[in-house]
């Protein structure tokens, strides 16, 4: 058997109907609608709609708390950053924070808070400057003979935090 010689199972693909022509196709007229109503017509989108009854997800209680502004921070493992000194992208002798990740190919975005985590291994002497770092994070920079700096968060504030402080 070749390459060129390979096609689906009878019956694995299967053409979509198409609706809506004409009366010999078996699906014109109403097109699979049924008759009359506001789902036979288009622009229909009555998604928890229960018939003038107040909608179950109005009538049950609410709980807990949504944080509209949220702290996310993008995460860095230790095994990656090790990597990236063995493979020359990150230079170890220089303060590793957001710029120095981001050149290094380990963050994508700007403007973003880092925290670094432990997992992996890390046996270069390193001084990280991250928004935060976890407990073990902490100990295997400092075990392998590096700091961690912990900076001011990178996002500017939404307008709801500077109002209030």
């Amino acid at each position: 058997m070749k390459l060129n010689e390979l096609k689906d199972n009878e019956g694995a693909r299967k053409e979509r109907m198409r609706v809506g022509r004409g009366y010999g196709s078996g699906k014109g007229v109403t097109a699979g609608r049924g008759q009359k109503g506001q789902k036979s017509r288009s622009g229909v989108a009555i998604k928890g709609y229960e018939g003038g009854q107040m909608p179950i997800h109005m009538r049950l209680p609410k709980r807990g708390f949504n944080n509209p502004f949220p702290t996310v921070y993008a995460i860095v493992n230790i095994g990656r950053v090790q990597r990236a000194i063995d493979e020359g992208t990150l230079d170890g002798s220089k303060p590793v924070n957001a710029e120095a990740l981001r050149g290094a190919g380990l963050l994508r975005r700007k403007d973003v808070d880092v925290r670094l985590l432990a997992k992996g291994d890390l046996k270069a002497k390193v001084s990280f400057e991250v928004t935060s770092a976890s407990k073990g994070a902490a100990e295997a920079v400092e075990k392998a003979g590096g700091s961690i700096k912990i900076v001011e968060s990178a996002r500017p504030k939404p307008a709801a935090e500077t109002a209030s402080a």
